[in-house]
């Protein structure tokens, strides 16, 4: 099984979106792949607890026969980081358990796993989602937010990967400005320029992406039409080939 960490310059920059189109794309192309996001915060009460919908987007996008429980072990109700969220509820996350957790899912292939936030976002107080990619071995797929501050946030990210000697499987754009927003209309060419790293594609700018992805959260005609849309968007805009390994 490869595993494959896929984390954003920022919060909010749509790593959902990509890994959901991503998992939906290479699914509808005959391979394997399955899901995980090992930690969730800012999750709302359910009337099963507290209802990790990110974990129930990308289940949903793959199809995966897993668990939430499985897919989303540690769930937190504060929109904090995931050490802060943890204390807050009272906890503290094993970084150890994760890695076991994730390890133990080797049915497939590949597995992408969403972080929480950006790279150096902490787990616990001394452990961020950099060492959890270190022990798992696992490269790294940096989602670009594209909007103005990008080309700082990805290349800083980028500079910690290669720092720590972290692998960069590629960086994959989501435009989250319409046409004629000048940031993201020049952040691919000016991120292409600055490094070395592949651009594995770029997202357009989607104004209904939060009612794409909450098709997925739906009824069984919804899921499959939202899982098909992605599935044409990743194909459409992804290297998925590279992607693999």
């Amino acid at each position: 099984m490869s595993i494959l960490l896929v984390t954003g310059t920022d919060t909010g920059v749509g790593k959902t979106l990509v890994t959901a189109a991503i998992a939906a794309g290479l699914t509808a192309t005959g391979h394997a792949v399955d899901v995980a996001k090992p930690i969730e915060t800012g999750c709302r009460s359910g009337p099963d607890g507290l209802d990790p919908s990110d974990a129930v987007t990308l289940r949903a996008a793959c199809g995966s026969p897993a668990s939430l429980d499985v897919i989303c072990p540690y769930r937190f109700p504060d929109p904090l980081a995931p050490s802060i969220a943890a204390e807050r509820a009272g906890t503290l996350i094993d970084l150890q358990r994760l890695v076991t957790l994730l390890r133990a899912r080797g049915a497939v292939p590949l597995l992408l796993v969403e972080g929480a936030g950006g790279l150096l976002v902490p787990i616990t107080p001394r452990c961020t989602f950099a060492d959890l990619a270190t022990t798992l071995a696992a490269p790294i797929l940096l989602v670009v937010g594209s909007r103005l501050g990008a080309i700082n946030h990805a290349l800083l990210t980028l500079e910690v990967l290669q720092s720590r000697g972290l692998g960069i499987r590629g960086y994959v754009i989501n435009r989250l400005a319409g046409p004629g927003d000048v940031a993201a209309d020049t952040n691919a060419a000016a991120l292409a320029a600055a490094t070395t790293a592949p651009c594995l594609g770029e997202l357009p700018w989607l104004a209904d992406a939060d009612e794409l992805l909450a098709g997925l959260r739906g009824h069984a005609d919804g899921v499959a039409s939202a899982r098909a849309r992605l599935a044409t968007l990743a194909r459409d805009h992804v290297d998925l080939a590279r992607l693999r390994g």
